[in-house]
């Protein structure tokens, strides 16, 4: 077998270069789950993924460390390898363990991980964090149990609602800071003390679980306040000062616990005006919150309360930027029951991380997957956790080079602009159209799909008189993905400002390439607009408004036609599928 490449960072490897290495890769994507094209209900499309990871063409993303991935492509199992696969089996044996099981089923299931563990390592091609979420469902559907530590979450943050309760972490929490300078204005002396309450409540979160069974004596309390606030200067420079504007910060759970803590660290941003979505685990992670806990949890149900629980895992940007608008704490599921996996998050997840400006990952585990990964991410991670000799360290990790987000704000600006070129048309009597067509319908054929849609429009304003036709391929911008153009189109078609509405047709297409000079490609015989999803959910939208603006002229494919169309997928400018 030839042997594979070695590479430093998971970042540097490109697919279509090395068919062997392309080989390997799709069989450790396929193996570890994590494939699209093998489950694409489940497995986040290469749009979506792109909402967080900056990817460039060809380009893969692990859900891992560089170091766990370079093992994993060693040729024998490696002795660091068998150490991670090791501490992976003593996590599901303390789950089997569980005192709840009947002799009898804790020995079955056992015994069957036993095998299916074998079997794993001596592939040794799943990552370890994979191998735990593969073996505690393993556990979970054999024993029949939903969340087997479910008592002892409940009271690990009865007693950390009562830890930061406590007279000695409340007097700690609010002192002033040794050499506090208070020269300044009311307003920055109040944002410094937020922060350094912040530095110190996102210490005691990473800190909780030992100091609930622990309590250090008031000194210590507050000597190793001090060492996280020194740790964490870095943090001033995303969270203010109090004249920089506020941030929307998503929020991710730790495994090991401390949910009471985080809902404080959240309220201390609430405070300082910061707007805050905080992603819990949709099923069983040890001691990591689930989305459903607040409902029979009451430390949780008190600590959550006024948090907006968004319990819907493929909500749309129109809603999710609506909740964002109504509520300042929003919580979701993060989709999964694992270490973060952006390859298997929500839909809510991603499209949350894509609106939000900064990301919070706490605990160490979420560090392997962010601070020891090569690859860039799309917004600005900042990670605080305790390292194996007891160091506390934060870090923060700055957003990918050219990555561009486009706010809410930036779309509505785009659309009006686009609406009062409409009002203006209007004015001086001219009719307006609006041309639905497909954009990136036939994968790989964007560019080509562009100059097809310029083309027919040209030649259609030269043979319409009098006309202001909109077209859609004459206002986008790099960075925008269909996400933003949809939402910035509703935008626009639903301004009342249409008097006809043209969607694509099959002669348009043939026209199109005839005046290229071009023959008509096999991959785009007999294409339309309604082999768009974009298109179809535009003529939805036609629809709707032709019942208020009756005058609305609607041209193209019958609508009927359309309706074999399921949701635009997210990310894409093309097609989700055919319903069947």
């Amino acid at each position: 077998m030839k042997r594979l490449p070695q590479f430093d960072a998971v970042s540097d490897i490109r697919l279509r270069k090395d068919p062997y290495l392309d080989a390997w890769v799709y069989n450790l994507m396929t193996e570890n789950n994590i494939e699209h094209l093998l489950n694409p209900t489940l497995i986040a499309t290469p749009e979506q993924l792109r909402f967080m990871v900056a990817l460039d063409e060809d380009q893969i993303y692990m859900p891992c460390s560089d170091q766990t991935f370079s093992l994993l492509m060693q040729p024998e199992k490696t002795r660091e390898l068998q150490e991670q696969y090791n501490r992976a089996w003593r996590i599901i044996m303390r789950i089997a363990r569980t005192r709840s099981l009947e002799r009898s089923v804790r020995r079955r299931i056992m015994q069957y991980c036993r095998h299916r563990f074998r079997l794993h390592i001596n592939q040794h091609i799943i990552i370890p964090s994979r191998l735990v979420k593969r073996l505690t469902s393993i556990v979970l559907t054999q024993s029949g149990q939903e969340d087997p530590w479910a008592e002892r979450k409940q009271q690990a943050n009865r007693r950390a609602a009562d830890l930061l309760d406590s007279f000695t972490v409340r007097r700690a929490l609010r002192q002033v800071p040794d050499g506090f300078d208070t020269h300044g204005d009311i307003v920055d002396l109040r944002w410094r003390l937020d922060l350094a309450e912040l530095q110190r409540l996102l210490y005691l979160a990473n800190a909780g679980r030992a100091w609930i069974d622990t309590p250090p004596s008031p000194l210590d309390i507050e000597k190793e306040f001090a060492t996280g606030c020194a740790a964490s200067g870095s943090l001033g420079l995303l969270f203010g000062p109090e004249t920089e504007p506020r941030k929307k910060v998503l929020y991710l759970c730790d495994p090991d616990g401390g949910g009471i803590f985080d809902v404080a660290v959240i309220k201390t941003l609430l405070r300082m005006g910061h707007q805050v979505v905080f992603a819990l685990k949709e099923g069983f992670y040890f001691y990591a919150p689930r989305i459903w806990d607040h409902e029979h949890d009451p430390s949780l149900k008190s600590a959550l309360e006024g948090a907006f629980v968004l319990h819907d895992n493929v909500v749309t940007k129109n809603d999710l930027l609506r909740h964002l608008r109504e509520h300042r704490f929003v919580v979701i599921s993060d989709g999964t029951r694992e270490r973060t996996n952006l390859h298997r998050v929500s839909v809510t997840f991603a499209r949350a991380w894509k609106e939000c400006d900064v990301v919070i990952a706490r605990g160490w585990r979420n560090h392997h997957t962010f601070g020891l990964s090569s690859h860039q991410f799309t917004r600005d991670i900042v990670m605080c956790w305790f390292d194996q000799q007891g160091q506390y360290h934060m870090e923060c990790k700055p957003r990918a080079k050219g990555v561009r987000k486009f706010t809410e704000h930036d779309l509505l600006q785009k659309a009006e602009d686009i609406i009062q070129q409409m009002r203006e048309a209007r004015r001086a009597g001219r009719s307006v159209m609006f041309y639905s067509c497909i954009i990136g319908s036939v994968p790989g054929q964007t560019k080509t799909a562009i100059g097809v849609v310029d083309a027919f429009v040209r030649d259609l304003r030269e043979r319409l008189d009098n006309t202001f036709i909109i077209n859609p391929a004459e206002h986008f911008e790099e960075g925008m993905d269909g996400d933003d153009l949809m939402f910035m189109w509703e935008r626009v078609q639903r301004s009342g400002l249409l008097d006809v509405w043209r969607f694509q047709t099959v002669e348009d297409i043939e026209t199109s390439f005839a005046l290229m000079g071009r023959k008509v490609p096999s991959a785009w015989s007999g294409k339309d607009s309604t082999f768009s999803t974009g298109c179809t959910k535009e003529m939805h939208i036609a629809l709707d408004l032709q019942k208020k603006y009756r005058e609305l002229q609607i041209i193209g494919p019958s609508p009927d036609k359309f309706f074999r169309r399921r949701e635009y997928g997210v990310g894409k400018y093309f097609d989700v599928g055919i319903s069947g």
